[in-house]
Parts: structure tokens; sequence; C-alpha cells
């Protein structure tokens, strides 16, 4: 049996590695609020969580040196009036970060700098004020996302089926994109030009966020629960979990250009949990990330050439109803960190999950840490909102590696939209071009043939077999047929050069073949002359005889044609005989429906009979009684003859 062939992948063994209790997050208090979404945010200095907390919307803000148990009492950021549904950090500023809530207000806070839930004893404990509040929805406000390019653009959605992008230096919102039902998610694509949105009607829309206008929607998942969108880095996809029509959970990949199509490939089924999937696209190692709501598992999956292939599983008996994920300029390089999560367990216990890449070296391991983005915006918002795009700052994580202050390098904005296995070979195609007419001049290339496809082809011992037994049966009337049946690959092979041999050969052969062709047939017809001149041809320039990559290759060829001439032969034959069984098995199916119909009347009958015999009128039909009563008629009645006579 044939070993499976296993895809190669830097990232195929990736394993989640939990963290230790004492070096978690104890003794916190995550919302039981019902509102979908992931409840918690991280980077690099802090976590924060949407806290169960009365009188009034509050949040907690988490150091993430801190682990442990945290204090009974922390320091809460309060402001608003009702339950805090989301949170969102800048991401050109740790220190600042964005809330969404139920009183539909967006406040803007600062983490003051050595900031810590531990105070000293006998100190108070004073909790933290928004330093700007954004008003403008009129329900509430279930998510914010900061712009990934673009400083102090934040975007808002609310369940008065807007989304808002403000300039939060201004204060004010500058762009509104009206939707029919609630907005549930929605992401940036990597350089800020456009916005992916899911609704409750079932719609994925691609908007212009400038200028107000939806490039192209379609309908998404089938089912009555939330979606959830990510869009997948620097390529023209997205990636959407949710429902089928029968409640199973889905996942797809879409091409932002043409979302009525459909999802690329279908939609790939996971199973059949009823908690939402909450998905991460990490754009370094162009994994996706699923962790569904009630569960404790989180897959993954490798993205490449509009696939999704499955990589592993982190498996965990806990299970988490907030996940976030860490930027790429946090992760662990020394350990060879490639994503971190920061899961909930039991609403009481943040722990961090570690997905490493297992490595012997210990150096920096370059090829799984590409240049990610940095801490410094590219644009100002007015630059955004006047038009500008631009591409995110990257810098390389070898700094981080090497404890250097990093160098903040300028990204470039790709042309179109790269797909994964398929951007790689797009800048080495115009390299096979230019060598192409470099070999033409050259003799040893008469023939058509693409020789690098032949050479992997020839060199298996399958067409060495077939060449042996084609070799055996090699003889002279084998030109005949191949004049006759004037294949693409014979008019190539051997029809070209023969033109062109001529041209190398001495011109004596020639008037030779022209002077004998009009006397040995003066009153033949013309097909006959062509038919000798191509036979006479091969056998008296000997040029296919003295090149043995020409004779190979057309041996080659002839072989491999008359293989696939019997196999699809063989496969005709087969279909007849699939033909006839199955007309035979219709047959026999409507013979055995005939003789089950006819015992089924005749049980009928017999029934009826044995019914009309045992005397049982009441509950028989009428044609019963009928054939009750002939029966009776025909019988003789002794007992009521006595009667009348007494």
């Amino acid at each position: 049996m044939s070993g499976r062939f296993v895809r190669a992948s830097k990232y195929r063994h990736v394993y989640g590695q939990p963290t230790k209790k004492e070096l978690c997050y104890e003794n916190v208090r995550v919302s039981n609020n019902a509102w979908d979404s992931n409840l918690i945010k991280v980077n690099p200095l802090y976590l924060s969580v949407n806290w169960n907390a009365s009188g009034g919307g509050a949040f907690a803000v988490i150091p993430l040196s801190e682990r442990g148990k945290v204090p009974d009492q922390i320091p809460l950021f309060r402001g608003h009036t009702a339950t805090v549904l989301d949170t969102d950090w800048n991401p050109f500023d740790d220190h600042v970060i964005a809330s969404g809530s139920e009183d539909g207000k967006v406040g803007i806070w600062k983490v003051p700098e050595n900031y810590s839930v531990f105070t000293e004893q006998g100190e108070s404990i004073a909790d933290m004020s928004p330093v700007a509040k954004l008003s403008g929805h009129t329900r509430k406000v279930g998510h914010v996302l900061f712009h990934p390019v673009a400083n102090n653009v934040l975007a808002s959605s609310s369940g008065d089926y807007t989304v808002k992008f403000w300039d939060i230096e201004a204060g004010k919102a500058k762009t509104t994109l009206k939707h029919n039902d609630m907005v549930v998610s929605m992401s940036f694509n990597h350089i800020g030009s456009l916005i992916a949105t899911t609704s409750r009607d079932k719609k994925i829309r691609i908007w212009d966020p400038r200028s107000e206008k939806v490039v192209v929607e379609g309908p998404g998942h089938a089912g009555a629960k939330n979606q959830r969108i990510v869009w997948m880095g620097e390529y023209d996809r997205v990636a959407t979990t949710g429902f089928s029509r029968m409640s199973d959970r889905q996942v797809a990949i879409w091409d932002t250009a043409d979302i009525k199509r459909g999802p690329i490939g279908d939609f790939y089924m996971l199973d059949s949990s009823a908690g939402i999937c909450m998905p991460f696209y990490d754009a370094g190692t162009k994994c996706l990330y699923l962790a569904g709501k009630g569960d404790g598992n989180i897959r993954y999956f490798e993205y490449d050439n509009d696939e999704l292939y499955p990589l592993s599983e982190y498996k965990s008996a806990e299970p988490q109803r907030g996940l976030a994920f860490m930027p790429k300029r946090g992760v662990s390089v020394h350990d060879n960190e490639v994503v971190r999560a920061y899961k909930t367990v039991n609403d009481t216990l943040i722990e961090p999950i570690q997905f490493i890449v297992p490595r012997r070296a210990e150096t920096f391991q370059s090829d799984i840490y590409p240049d990610c983005p940095s801490s410094e915006p590219a644009i100002s918002a007015t630059e955004w909102l006047d038009g500008k795009d631009a591409a995110p700052k990257l810098i390389n994580l070898e700094s981080v590696y090497d404890g250097v202050e990093p160098v903040v390098v300028d990204g470039t904005i790709p042309t179109s939209a790269p797909i994964p296995g398929v951007a790689d070979p797009g800048p080495a195609a115009p390299e096979p071009v230019e060598e192409e007419p470099k070999p033409t001049p050259t003799p040893a290339t008469t023939y058509k043939v693409p020789e690098k496809d032949l050479d992997k082809v020839l060199s298996t011992p399958k067409v060495d077999d077939m060449l042996a037994k084609a070799s055996q049966a090699e003889d002279a009337p084998v030109p005949a047929p191949l004049a006759k049946e004037e294949s693409s690959w014979d008019a190539e092979a051997l029809y070209e050069p023969a033109t062109e041999t001529p041209k190398l050969a001495t011109e004596t052969p020639k008037p030779a073949v022209k002077e004998t062709i009009p006397a040995s047939s003066p009153l033949p017809t013309p097909t006959a002359v062509t038919a000798s001149a191509v036979i006479t041809e091969p056998t008296a320039e000997p040029t296919p005889k003295p090149t043995g990559a020409a004779s190979l290759v057309a041996s080659k060829l002839e072989a491999l044609h008359n293989h696939f001439t019997d196999a699809k032969k063989t496969l005709e034959s087969y279909e007849k005989r699939f033909a006839e069984i199955i007309a035979l098995n219709a047959k026999e199916l409507a013979a055995r429906d005939d003789r089950i119909g006819a015992l089924e009347q005749e049980i009928e009958k017999l029934r009826v009979l044995v019914v009309a015999k045992a005397g049982t009128t009441e509950d028989a039909p009428v044609e019963v009684n009928g054939i009750k009563k002939e029966v009776v008629d025909a019988t003789p009645e002794p007992a009521e003859e006595t009667a009348v006579e007494n």
C-alpha cells in the first residue's frame, strides 16, 4: 500500500502550551452579559476585561506583569451608565483604550503610567474616568475597532444599524455606514481602505468607509445565529464563521471582489456545537484560529492556495466564553512563540496559551517571524479622511530577539490582490520566458515537445516497462498508421523537424526524391503521391536515426498514446457493462414490485374470506358483508327449520 503524502508546512507541529495556574490571572469577574463580543482584549502591556460591576458599566485593566490572584477591590474604569459591551486597544498607543456601552456612548480612556491593580495598605482605590466621550449613536454600541494604519481613527457599530468612523482628536463622527439590520462583526483590511461587516440580515458587505458606499455584498451563512468575519491580512479574502440551516458550525473563505458568487470551495463544516465561533487570523504565519464559545478547544488552520488545511487543535476541558490574541510584536520570540491567546475560564480566571513552533536551534528563526506591524501610525486621521492610503509600518523581530531598539520601515501596498500559494511564483514567471529564446538556436531543441516535463514523466519505471513492450512490437509497418492518424503530437514531433533538417543536410538527396516521385507514379492519384512522399522521406533521410533523443521521444510518445487509447476503450466497455447492470436491476425491481402487488391482493382476498367465515360483520366493510352473504346463502340452516316446526 502506497504511503500518504503529507503536505509540507513550517507550522504543522505547532502546539498550544497552557500556563500554570499560579501564573494565570485569578479572581477576575468577567461580565455575564449575553452580548456577542470577545469580552477581553490584550496588548503587550495590559489586559482589559469587561467587568461584572454594579452601579453602571465598568471594565478593568490588568497589567500583564501582575500575574496571580487579583485583589477583591481593584481600580475600575467607570464612566458609562450601562454595561460595557466591548473594548479595543489603540495599536499606536498601548495606554489608550476605547469602550462601547449599552448607554450608546463611546468612551476613550488613558491608562496612567505605573498603573497597578495592587494598592498599598490604607491607600484608597480610585476609579478611572474617560478622557473623552463620543456621542452620536441612538442605541447601544456593541463593537469598537481601531484603524490599523491611521492614527486616532475609531470605528463603532451600534444597534441603530450604523457603523460610525470617529476622529478621536476632533471628537466627531466623520462618516456613517447605514445597514438594514444590526451589525454583529466587522474587520478592516490591512491598509484600512475597506471594511467588512456582517449583520443580522445574514449579509456580508464590503464598504468603502470614506465614500460611505457598499463595494460588494452578498448572502452569508444561512443559519439564524450571528456570523463573525475577519480580513485575511494583505489578501483580498475574508473568513467568516457561522451556522447552516441545520445549525452546524461552518467556516468559509470569500473573495472580496465577488461575494455573490459564494464561498471559495464551499462551506467547511466544523461540528454541531451551539456556541458562536470566534475567528482570529495571524498574517505572519497565515494561520486561522477558531475558538468556539462554550468550547475548550481551539482549532487552527493554515491558509494556502485559497484552501484551509487543518494543522492541529488545542484541547482543553475548561470552556471559554471570551478570547483575545496578542499582537505579533508582543509574542515571546525566544520561545519560538508565534501566537499567544488569553482565554476566560469559568468567568473567574484568565489563562494565557502559547502556540509554539518546536525548534532545536537557539537562534532567531527568521523563517517563522516575518516583519510585523509596528506601534507607529503610517498616516494621520486627516490624511486618511482625505483619501490617502498607506501600508502599516513594519519592524523586524530579530531586533526584539537581540534586545535592540527595532528599526521601523515603511510597508508596501500590493498592486494586485495576492493569493497565497500563487503569489510566490508570480515574480518568477518572467524568468523562464526570458530563458526560452536562449536554447532555441541550439540544434538539440528542434522538437517543440517540453523537455522538462517529459524528463520527469519518462524517467518513471512504468514508462520503461511500456517502452520495453513497444520495442518488441516495433517493425516496418509502424510509420503507416502514424501517417494516417495525424495526431497533434506526431505533427509537432515528426513533420516540423523534417522541414528543418533538409536545410542542414546536403542538397543531393532532395532532387533524387523529387525525380523518383513522378517517374514511379504518373497515373496514381495525388493521395498516393503524398503518401509515398511521406513514407520515402523518413527512409531516405538518416536524420531521425542518429539523433537518439528524437527516436526515444517519438517511441515513448507512441507507447503512451497506445496505452491511453487502450485505457479509454476499457473504460468505455466498463461503462456499457454498468449501464446493462443498471437496466437489469431496474427490470428485476419492477418485476419484484409486480409480484409483491399480486401477493398483497391475494392476502387481502384471503383476509376477507376469513373474516366472512368468522361471522364478524360489524367491523367488516360493505364488500366483506357481500361476500359473507353469498357464503351464508350457499350453506343450509338446519337450526332455523327446527325452530319453525316447534
